[in-house]
């Protein structure tokens, strides 16, 4: 029997329903300096409002998800906080800003002070990787709530942005190219699938040797989620970029209309990447249907530019010593995300 993400324990299209009242309760609470809706990748915030040379404060978090319990599994505590930060710092990025600060939050049944201090290693790593100080945060402990052993973690970025240099669906337009990156794994995402059919459907354990992954399940499970802001900050700074988006939970079929009009949708080039052997495997061994998969994992895109044409030679020959990037698709009429069998073009 074919496993899918709902089965697994995470049913995207409830979350969607609840997302859809929650805008609703967060939109009375607007005051005059918010410049963005709920939905995007961060939120927008001025100072003021009436000035449009102001700066923008642009804020999101997010948390580690599933993958904390390969973690726990593998005893490997010192990935997970670096995991938290670029994700954060890869959901402000696609706005058009740059991070200034950060916060934790870190729950627990009981703390293990050495646990504690290998997950905050890997947050300051992060922070400064990206020039963003980590002022402080949460620790709580919470006997009876978390089981002994397990944890949980969270986090929250304030960047900012010139009003110029906001990237937003408003300025993409049909015919403007899209330009992928490559993730580094699963990121931070679609784990309640992966550890099912790993460990259960496929008899694994974290240290099990993969040949087909050339690796253990561990390494593979715990690869960092990849931050994308070395190689696209310059390209929003030089003004090649119109808009963009994070491959998340809800894959490129959910994220990518996040940074197009509503009335436009995208053309994906199913030829133009060779899927990781991990989405394949995991696929296979517990027969996800392609929909499933799609609306599950990143699948090797992390990260997609919507870039004019004019623009497109220029972007992937600055994005050539990243990844490289490559040509995914374009922008189409009509909304919603379609894959045809394609290659680069």
């Amino acid at each position: 029997m074919g496993l899918t993400y709902r089965e697994a324990g995470v049913d995207i299209d409830a979350q969607d329903r609840a997302l859809a009242r929650i805008k609703e309760l967060a939109k009375g609470t607007f005051t005059e300096g918010v410049l963005s809706e709920i939905g995007s990748f961060g939120g927008l915030f001025t100072l003021a409002p009436q000035d449009p040379t102001s700066p923008v404060l642009v804020a999101s978090a997010d948390g580690v998800g599933t993958k904390l319990k390969v973690a726990q599994l593998a005893g490997v505590h010192h990935t997970v906080g670096e995991d938290l930060v670029n994700h954060c710092v890869n959901d402000i990025l696609v706005q058009g800003a740059r991070p200034l600060f950060f916060l934790d939050y870190l729950a627990c049944g009981k703390l293990d002070p050495q646990v504690t201090v290998a997950v905050v290693e890997g947050i300051a790593r992060g922070c400064r990787q990206h020039g963003c100080a980590l002022l402080g945060g949460e620790t709580a402990e919470m006997p009876g709530f978390y089981q002994p052993g397990e944890y949980d973690l969270a986090g929250f970025i304030v960047g900012v942005a010139q009003r110029r240099q906001l990237l937003s669906p408003q300025k993409v337009q049909v015919g403007d190219r899209l330009v992928a990156l490559p993730s580094s794994g699963l990121h931070t995402n679609g784990y309640s699938l992966a550890r099912k059919v790993f460990f259960e459907r496929l008899g694994l354990d974290v240290d099990s040797y993969v040949p087909e992954l050339g690796r253990t399940v561990g390494e593979e499970l715990l690869s960092v989620h990849r931050s994308y802001f070395q190689a696209v900050w310059p390209l929003v700074e030089r003004g090649l970029v119109k808009a963009a988006a994070h491959i998340t939970g809800g894959g490129i079929v959910d994220n990518l209309p996040r940074a197009l009009p509503r009335e436009l949708g995208a053309e994906i080039h199913l030829r133009s990447w060779d899927v990781p052997p991990v989405f394949r495997l995991i696929q296979r061994a517990g027969q996800v249907p392609e929909e499933d998969m799609r609306r599950t994992f990143n699948l090797g895109v992390g990260m997609i530019l919507v870039v004019g044409e004019q623009h497109l030679g220029e972007v992937l020959a600055h994005l050539v010593p990243f990844g490289p990037g490559w040509l995914l698709g374009s922008v189409v009429e009509g909304p919603g995300v379609r894959f045809v069998e394609g290659g680069r073009g």
